[in-house]
């Protein structure tokens, strides 16, 4: 089970690199700038919630989540032609929603444990590690973030970690289970999000 979370772990962390390169090179970015865009993008979203929580930062006791995000960016950097098309463009966009899937239960679970400011501390966190990284790329890159867009991407989170909150209330025994089964819901609502392009109900949307 360990060996698949990393494995997920390390999809995650290349899909939030790769986009986030190709995120910056619209603003003709170089190479150094690249990889910051990169490395914000992977860890910008659990080190706001390791700070919030005040607790070791993740990447602080493995060099892991440095390294890799920086090689993405540096190969994204160079074969940006590949990562453009729509075949890739669009598996990056799956690996993405593998990614924000595993971050934010994982990020939930940290929070949760440490019974910080319960339920709602963990969900909050949970959504922010998702997508903290991604929305301060975009502030740097002067792009719209996700938070101002329709797109379908931080709902299937939180709904995903208000299911894990209500699981975690009231069938505490079977955490395991339920944090793979909230995984999973983030993950098919995405897709169905990518695959339909849905995007948020205009009655829901300011005018």
């Amino acid at each position: 089970m360990q060996q698949i979370s990393i494995l997920l772990e390390v999809l995650g962390t290349i899909a939030f690199a790769i986009t986030a390169v190709l995120a910056g090179t619209e603003k003709k970015i170089d190479l150094l700038s690249a990889c910051v865009f990169a490395l914000v993008t992977a860890v910008g979203g659990g080190t706001i919630r390791d700070a919030i929580i005040d607790q070791p930062v993740f990447w602080s006791t493995s060099q892991f989540y440095i390294w890799v995000p920086i090689l993405c960016a540096i190969i994204a950097f160079f074969w940006k032609k590949i990562f453009v098309r729509r075949r890739v463009n669009k598996l990056l966009l799956y690996m993405d929603a593998v990614g924000i899937s595993l971050f934010a239960i994982q990020a939930f679970e940290k929070v949760w444990n440490l019974n910080y400011a319960t339920p709602f501390g963990p969900i909050i966190l949970g959504v922010i590690t998702a997508i903290g990284g991604g929305i301060v790329r975009d502030v740097m890159a002067g792009r719209s973030n996700l938070l101002l867009s329709r797109e379908l991407y931080a709902i299937p989170i939180l709904i995903g970690c208000i299911a894990y909150a209500f699981i975690l209330n009231y069938a505490p025994d079977h955490s395991l289970y339920s944090g793979i089964f909230c995984m999973i819901l983030i993950f098919i609502i995405r897709c169905i999000a990518i695959e339909e392009r849905l995007t948020v109900p205009k009655w829901l949307v300011s005018s």
